[in-house]
């Protein structure tokens, strides 16, 4: 018996028909030590090691493939949108309006200071004989350009409208309450301001005017739990706040710490009211579109260019397209770009036509203020929108509802906001028209949320985003058109 080992090293490609193989070995041959020893046991105990070289014949070894695998194919599916215009019949360029405009019974004040800001304004004691509330324009503030102007220059002469009203009603008292983080001596500090400038300047009596102090106001913008945009928010609870329960100085059937002073009622004219705008609906592009625009073509071909969006509805003014046209027809598309890449093109047309309402087609305009994040703060306006605005409607009217936000917060958000506080005023004011048995006005509700396009108001000061979170009522009359 023997035992041993070895190696076969190929010489020549395994897959050649003739094989060359060299093969090195070793070997182990034990005695077993028979006694006596014969012939036929011979043998020693051998250690062999050698090379042998083989020739032969070999075949090809066929490669083992590994199976491929296809993945799956994946189908995108691009979330359908439909793209329509809504143009009014006829575009106003401008309308004069007959506008109630609510008085907020806040004063803010900058950050670390408890002076009165300059940019409401004040008045010296000599000018006092000539303030009058229906000739604000004389009484303009130093810092306000853009859409703000004509209503905050209302808004900032806040303490004069104040100051003048309890001139003219002696028995009236109000309740000045300073609220700072810095604390209620800071607090205190802001109200007396507030306080010293109505004694000083309108001669009222130091006994009239109640001061306190506060780390939040009443009605706080910061709610507990609330982490974004606490710098803004804080700004507009860095305030004093008017209150007083005498019918002369506050909003009609409201009293308290949120009820805004009487309003002040102003003529003027409106550059684009809210029915002359041309509004595009992408339906579905939110979720399809990572943004999209529009091209507008007159009949000449003549291209305007607008966009890029995010959210599914856009408003332009009709007079923006138009310019110094007094109509055309325009073929309007919409140019998407999918989350995945893929532009989206879709179409349609408008014919506009911009026409001046008579003198006697006055609208009239109303507003409701909310509180932050709130939409049922109406519930205190029920009996003024019901008791004051609907004897106002004319018959065969149109009742344009839009409802606003500030800018703090996300667009969604702010757009269903919007939306919900306008439709419970629609509510309301229908309710209250059928009760006296009318079916004879025409609403159209828009909610807008924060498009610093549409707002009222620049968002630059807190007191305009207070402005800013507002339904606005727009009562037309039937046209004669």
């Amino acid at each position: 018996m023997q035992i041993g080992a070895g190696y076969d090293i190929h010489l020549s490609d395994v897959n050649n028909r003739t094989q060359v193989i060299l093969a090195p070995f070793i070997s182990y041959h034990p005695y077993f030590g028979q006694d006596p020893r014969t012939i036929e046991s011979w043998n020693l105990t051998t250690i062999r090691a050698g090379l042998a070289l083989k020739f032969g014949r070999g075949h090809k070894i066929s490669e083992k493939k590994e199976a491929e695998v296809k993945a799956p194919e994946v189908v995108v599916v691009e979330p359908e949108v439909t793209f329509t215009a809504n143009a009014p019949k006829n575009i106003p360029v401008e309308r004069s309006v007959r506008e109630t405009f609510p008085i907020r019974n806040y004063v803010f004040f900058n950050l670390g200071s408890d002076d009165i800001p300059d940019r409401y304004v004040l008045l010296r004691k000599g000018q006092v004989k000539d303030f009058r509330e229906d000739q604000l324009e004389v009484t303009t503030p130093k810092e306000l350009t853009g859409r703000s102007k004509r209503q905050m220059t209302v808004y900032y002469n806040v303490l004069n409208i104040l100051g003048d009203r309890m001139v003219k009603y002696p028995n009236a008292i109000v309740t000045l309450n300073g609220s700072s983080m810095n604390g209620e001596k800071d607090g205190r500090a802001m109200a007396m301001s507030v306080k010293t400038y109505l004694v000083d300047v309108f001669g009222i009596a130091p006994t009239r005017i109640i001061i306190e102090g506060s780390i939040k106001p009443k009605i706080p913008s910061e709610q507990p739990g609330g982490k974004l945009e606490l710098d803004l928010l804080r700004e507009g609870d860095h305030r004093v706040t008017i209150s007083s329960n005498s019918p002369e100085i506050t909003m009609e059937f409201q009293s308290g710490p949120d009820a805004p002073l009487r309003p002040v009622e102003i003529v003027t004219v409106q550059e684009a009211p809210v029915d002359s705008y041309v509004s595009f609906n992408a339906d579905g592009a939110d979720k399809a579109f990572s943004s999209w625009s529009m091209e507008v073509k007159d009949e000449q071909g003549k291209e305007q260019n607008f966009g890029p969006y995010t959210q599914e509805t856009v408003s332009i003014p009709g007079k923006t397209i138009l310019g110094t046209r007094s109509e055309g027809d325009y073929t309007i598309t919409m140019v998407g770009e999918t989350k995945s890449g893929k532009t989206v093109r879709k179409e349609t047309k408008a014919h506009l036509v911009l026409w001046t309402p008579g003198k006697d087609e006055e609208m009239m305009r109303f507003s409701v203020l909310y509180e932050f994040n709130n939409a049922n703060a109406i519930n205190i306006y029920q009996k003024y929108l019901t008791d004051v605005i609907i004897p106002k409607i004319p018959i065969g009217a149109t009742v344009i509802i839009h409802g606003h936000t500030d800018i703090i917060g996300g667009e969604a958000h702010n757009m269903e906001l919007s939306l919900a506080r306008a439709n419970d005023v629609k509510v309301i004011l229908e309710n209250g028209l059928s009760k006296v048995g009318r079916t004879d006005v025409k609403f159209d509700v828009h909610g807008f949320g924060a498009d610093q396009n549409l707002a009222p108001f620049n968002n630059k000061y807190p007191e305009e985003r207070f402005y800013n979170r507002t339904v606005v009522i727009d009562i037309i009359p039937r046209s004669k058109f």
